[in-house]
């Protein structure tokens, strides 16, 4: 599946390496046809425009993914965060504190823990470097 564009899938690959700092690594293309939808339309289309920046996308993705309560997708987000320098520790909990009355407090109880559990790997990381 293509936009149309040629080198769609690769400009998907290149953007999915950046927007996840080389820690989320997408499948050969025609492995599997959702993989190549998402290269081709969300990562070559949505994240590649101009007008928002990746910290603002990821922050916009990451009220999405509090209202649904998606722990494992939200510690993805929060460690590329952390990794490309988009926000800091303070501030990602703080984007918590701010979810919690919006996308309820339930679904974002459980993201404290991991986002935590994030923070204490990335400042380990950055310790031992």
């Amino acid at each position: 599946m293509s936009d149309g564009a040629p080198g769609s899938y690769e400009r998907g690959m290149e953007m999915l390496t950046e927007v996840y700092a080389g820690d989320v690594v997408a499948m050969p293309e025609g492995t599997m046809a959702f993989n190549d939808v998402m290269m081709t339309s969300l990562f070559a289309q949505v994240w590649d425009r101009d007008v928002l920046s990746i910290k603002e996308r990821r922050l916009l993705i990451m009220g999405v993914i509090a209202a649904n309560g998606a722990t494992d997708t939200w510690k993805i987000q929060a460690k590329a965060a952390l990794v490309r320098g988009e926000l800091t520790p303070d501030e990602l909990r703080e984007t918590l504190v701010m979810l919690a009355p919006y996308a309820g407090y339930p679904n974002v109880a459980p993201l404290v823990i991991e986002c935590e559990g994030v923070i204490g790997d990335w400042e380990r990381a950055q310790t031992s470097d």
